[in-house]
C-alpha cells in the first residue's frame, strides 16, 4: 500500500526549525521516514543535526530557502507543513507551485478561505493535500527490512502491518482505533482532518483503499458536522467491494455547539451523528456506538472476509 506516497520517498518539512517541526522531524526520522530537507528562508544554508534519529545514527538535514530549492536539490515531491496558521496558505501555495505532489498539513486554525484557495490550486496542479488540522498519514511496510512513511504526528510503533485501512476526521480517535486493532494491523492510516474543507475527503480515502489489493477492510471514523460521511457512504454503497465499519463521534453533542474541530458543529438536523449513522447503515456500513464496539464490529466483519 502506497496511499499517495511510495515507501522510502524523499520528504521535506516546511517549518522544520520551529519547536514542533524539530520535535516531529526527529520522531519521523526515528520512524524511518526519509526526510531530506527543511524549509525556512531565514535559515537557508544551515544544517540541522538530529542525534541518533536515523536508525540510531545522527541525521544532518539541510535547510533550504524555499520548496523549489529543496526540490531541485533533493528530488522530493512530498512536504509536511508545520507552520503557524497565518503562514499556512503561503506554505501550501509555495509547495504546490514548486511541484510537490503531496502536501501534508498538520497546522490547525487555518482560515477556511485559505484552505479553499490551496485545495483548488492543488487540484489544478495535480497535487494532493492531506489535512489541514490533521495528524497526518502513516503507511506500514510490507516487510521488516523496509520502512514505511510516517508524515505528521501519528505515533510510530503502536501498530504493525496488516490488512486494514483507516481514515479518520479525528486525531485522537485515529490513535485509539489503531490501538484497539493493533493485533490485526494496517496497510495505512490517514487523518483527513476535521475542518469544513479538507484536501482529501473520506470518500477519496475509501477510493484509495478500494484500489489497494493488500487492504481487505476499512475503519472509517467520522464526527458531527458536515456531510463527508454521507458522501462516503453513498459512494461506498455503489462502488466499494471491501467491508467498511464506522464510528461517529458526537451522538450527545448539543445543537449549535462546536465540539473540538472547526467543522464539528450541528446546524438544525444537518450533520448529526444520528443522521450519519442512518445513512451509513443504509449503505451497509455498520456503525459502532463506541470505539471499542466499532473495533469489535471490524473484527467480526474481517473474520467473515478472511475466513479466520
Amino acid at each position: 500500500m502506497t496511499l499517495f506516497i511510495e515507501d522510502g520517498a524523499p520528504v521535506i518539512v516546511q517549518g522544520m526549525t520551529g519547536r514542533q517541526g524539530m520535535l516531529h522531524t526527529s520522531r519521523m526520522l526515528r520512524a524511518g521516514t526519509r526526510i531530506v530537507g527543511g524549509v525556512n528562508p531565514r535559515k537557508a544554508g544551515e544544517i540541522v543535526d538530529f542525534p541518533g534519529a536515523a536508525d540510531g545514527e545522527d541525521a544532518h538535514i539541510p535547510v533550504f530557502a524555499d520548496c523549489a530549492a529543496a526540490r531541485r536539490a533533493t528530488g522530493a515531491r512530498t512536504s509536511v507543513v508545520f507552520v503557524p496558521p497565518r503562514f499556512a496558505k503561503d506554505a501550501m501555495v509555495e509547495a504546490i507551485e514548486a511541484g510537490m505532489t503531496l502536501v501534508v498539513v498538520i497546522t490547525e486554525g487555518i482560515p477556511v478561505a485559505d484552505t479553499a484557495y490551496a485545495v483548488e490550486l492543488a487540484l489544478r496542479h495535480g497535487a494532493r493535500i492531506v489535512g489541514p488540522n490533521c495528524p497526518g498519514l502513516i503507511t506500514l511496510p510490507e516487510t521488516t527490512d523496509r520502512h514505511g512513511c510516517n508524515l505528521g504526528i501519528i505515533p510510530d510503533g503502536i501498530v504493525g502491518r496488516g490488512p486494514l485501512g483507516l481514515v479518520s476526521k479525528s486525531g485522537t480517535l485515529t490513535y485509539q482505533l489503531m490501538g484497539e486493532l493493533a493485533d490485526i494491523g494496517f496497510t495505512a492510516c490517514l487523518g483527513a482532518g476535521g475542518d469544513p474543507i479538507v484536501g482529501t475527503t473520506l470518500q477519496e480515502a475509501l477510493q484509495a483503499f478500494e484500489a489497494d489489493a493488500a487492504t481487505k477492510g476499512v475503519m472509517m471514523i467520522g464526527e458531527i458536522g458536515g456531510g463527508a460521511e454521507q458522501d462516503a457512504a453513498r459512494w461506498a454503497d455503489t462502488h466499494m467491494t471491501k467491508p467498511v465499519v464506522a464510528y461517529i463521534a458526537g451522538f450527545t453533542a448539543p445543537e449549535g455547539r462546536q465540539m473540538g474541530h472547526a467543522g464539528a458543529i450541528v446546524s438544525g438536523d444537518r450533520g448529526t451523528a444520528k443522521d450519519k449513522k442512518k445513512t451509513l447503515e443504509a449503505a451497509g456500513i455498520p456503525v459502532g456506538a463506541t470505539p471499542a464496539q466499532a473495533a469489535h464490529l471490524m473484527r467480526e466483519t474481517l473474520r467473515g472476509v478472511l475466513g479466520a
